[in-house]
């Protein structure tokens, strides 16, 4: 059987003195060295989840610059592309007012064309005819 005696109690009081002595030495420093730890690393977990949240903002402000962005060069190349129209309409209608103009200055050429053709035709067409009868008849007309 187990006898209780003095041995016992001074493995008792060895092992509180040693429980003593280790909690000094060992585990507050290896306590507190994890403590630190874990300090930092939550730290570093706040500070990622911060730049993330820093990114995630940027990422939205610089999507809606660029929706904006690509926003306002849709209403110039529209608003360009409707003074282009504006400025062909314009220009057509300005030939098209000019056109009647044209079209008189045209014909009247034409007229003074034609008639000179059958002037120089009524001449020549009477020189040619009195050629033919004095080679037809051998005689001057």
């Amino acid at each position: 059987m187990i006898d209780v005696n003095l041995t016992i109690v001074v493995q008792m009081i060895n092992f509180l003195v040693l429980m003593f002595i280790l909690n000094l030495i060992l585990y507050k420093p290896l306590l507190g060295i994890m403590e630190r730890r874990n300090a930092k690393l939550s730290s570093s977990q706040e500070e990622i989840k911060d730049l993330n949240q820093k990114v995630t903002d940027r990422m939205a402000d610089y999507e809606e610059k660029i929706k904006q962005a690509k926003q306002e060069a849709m209403e110039q190349k529209n608003e360009i592309l409707k003074q282009g129209a504006e400025e062909a309409k314009n220009i057509i209608d300005a030939v098209r007012a000019d056109l009647p103009g044209y079209l008189s200055q045209f014909q009247e050429q034409m007229n003074e064309q034609i008639s000179e053709a059958r002037r120089i035709l009524r001449d020549n067409s009477q020189r040619l005819s009195f050629e033919i009868a004095e080679k037809v008849l051998g005689r001057s007309v």
